[in-house]
């Protein structure tokens, strides 16, 4: 497609992200923008580095001048979370992003957009290519699966980097930085069945959907009260079954393991025409319920929930009886959403947990939840409840797994004073100083080269409702945070 931002400042930046939303880079499929990446340094003749899990470092020396400035790293990471409408077709692992340009936003048609965390690898690719801008020595490192399990930082290994300063560029507001942020980790339950094969000729089914949900991401968003689809089906399918007896043959809901689920459907299967009515009446209740009950919070004018008839296939089964009734029940019983706030900053959320996915498929149920908590020991707590939860319920498999690090605050810090300084003399005004409760790399890059002693920041544009289709960043952010951070460059501590 033709580059919508030909006319957007910074101009390079711009090129850039464009370049990279039309390689398509979901999480585990990233070879091709990898790859794209590692031949752009070369290219411009700079040090390129690929190690074990594809992460790339490209190299370039300081400026004339400005070679007692401390070595920084800047780091952003290359996948992206692939979410679409269920009215868009698409294919993230071939098809380009459709980026558009709305007032002051950048979106997509129907789609993440990746702004998380492209707008950061784009400023990254200006930087190493520009030949005016004054910095000290520079690492960019590009890092592979963060949305999936922080695993590109996970694999980062003494050596690979060398720098003394850190600025990851996956911040989400402009006007903070921040200084720490939430570890997290994965729970998964499963439960395996024979599933039943024979469906009485005179049973009716019916899909049953809950569309139009807001979603998001499940640190940054999750203090927003918003809807999860999946706890909403499962409320509505517990009173079918207690009052019309209904069973349930398959149910999916959510996608990825930190998005808030926007999205769930099931099919169910009832004994008559009658039941099928009645069911059918309790669904259109249910909607003006969710409704009521989300109205400020989500679009109600978009949140659907509704049921139609659908034939009874030869291949169709029933979940059994007991296997229904433990999953339902679990599931309701599940927290989900703030577990609790900080209790040093009484704004900040410290615990939470996001009950992501749910699926059915071949003889098996399985539920996925992350959970996160700037403690780790109540972390830790959370899923040994999650765990117990799903084995008093009586699942075949119940683990946590794809634990990372939360990452604690430094009060020796001097980039960030410098920081203060340099965005009170371009805005103004001071800038914010916050914990964050989504997932960043920094805690694991640092722990993996804690002989570098790195002294780490997060930032970047104004960027909303990552993790969705929503996704969109504001474009006067982008140059804001662009002269930021090339300011930085040229006034960063020097060595001691």
């Amino acid at each position: 497609m033709e580059n919508p931002f030909v006319n957007l400042k910074p101009s390079s930046l711009w090129k850039h992200f464009f370049d990279l939303t039309q390689i398509p880079h979901p999480s585990g499929c990233q070879e091709e923008i990898t790859q794209f990446v590692e031949d752009f340094g070369k290219r411009l003749g700079l040090e390129t580095l690929r190690d074990s899990a594809n992460n790339i470092c490209i190299r370039k020396p300081a400026t004339p001048g400005c070679e007692t400035i401390q070595p920084i790293v800047l780091q952003s990471h290359l996948d992206m979370v692939p979410q679409a409408n269920s009215d868009v077709r698409i294919d993230f692992e071939k098809d380009p992003i459709q980026p558009y340009v709305d007032g002051d936003w950048v979106k997509a048609k129907g789609t993440t957009l990746g702004a998380d965390n492209g707008i950061g690898a784009a400023a990254m690719m200006a930087i190493l290519e520009d030949k005016d801008i004054q910095h000290g020595p520079i690492e960019a490192l590009f890092t592979t699966d963060e949305e999936t399990g922080m695993f590109g930082a996970l694999a980062i290994r003494p050596g690979f980097i060398n720098g003394k300063i850190l600025l990851n560029l996956d911040g989400e507001e402009y006007g903070e930085v921040y200084i720490g942020c939430a570890g997290g980790a994965d729970v998964t339950a499963r439960f395996q069945f024979q599933n039943e094969t024979f469906v009485p000729k005179e049973d009716v089914a019916m899909k049953v959907s809950l569309t139009g949900l807001k979603g998001g991401h499940s640190g940054v968003d999750i203090h927003l009260g918003r809807a999860n689809a999946n706890k909403l089906m499962f409320r509505f399918l517990k009173e079918a079954m207690e009052t019309y007896d209904i069973r349930l043959s398959s149910v999916k809901g959510g996608s990825l393991r930190n998005a808030i689920p926007r999205e769930a459907f099931a099919i169910i299967i009832v004994d008559s025409q009658e039941r099928y009515e009645k069911v059918k009446a309790m669904v259109a209740g249910y909607e003006q319920i969710f409704r009521e009950e989300f109205d400020g919070i989500e679009d109600i004018n978009a949140l659907s929930f509704k049921a139609e008839f659908v034939e009874i296939e030869k291949d169709m089964v029933l979940i059994p009886r007991l296997i229904q009734e433990r999953l339902t029940h679990a599931i309701m019983a599940a927290p989900n959403n703030i577990i609790n706030m900080s209790p040093q900053v009484t704004t900040a959320v410290q615990t939470s947990i996001n009950l992501a996915t749910i699926e059915t498929c071949d003889s098996m149920a399985e539920v996925r939840f992350l959970a996160r908590s700037s403690s780790q020991s109540k972390k830790e707590a959370l899923c040994s409840s999650e765990e117990s939860l799903f084995k008093l319920a009586m699942a075949d498999f119940v683990e946590t797994s794809n634990g990372y690090p939360g990452w604690d605050p430094d009060p020796n810090t001097k980039i960030v004073p410098a920081m203060e300084k340099i965005y009170k003399d371009l805005e103004g005004e001071d800038l914010k100083i916050e914990i964050i409760h989504a997932g960043l790399e920094c805690g694991i890059i640092m722990s993996n080269v804690p002989d570098l002693k790195l002294d780490a920041v997060s930032f970047g544009p104004t960027i909303k409702f990552p993790h969705s289709p929503d996704e969109k960043v504001n474009i006067p952010s982008v140059e804001k945070f662009w002269n930021y951070l090339i300011t930085i460059l040229k006034n960063a501590p020097k060595q001691n």
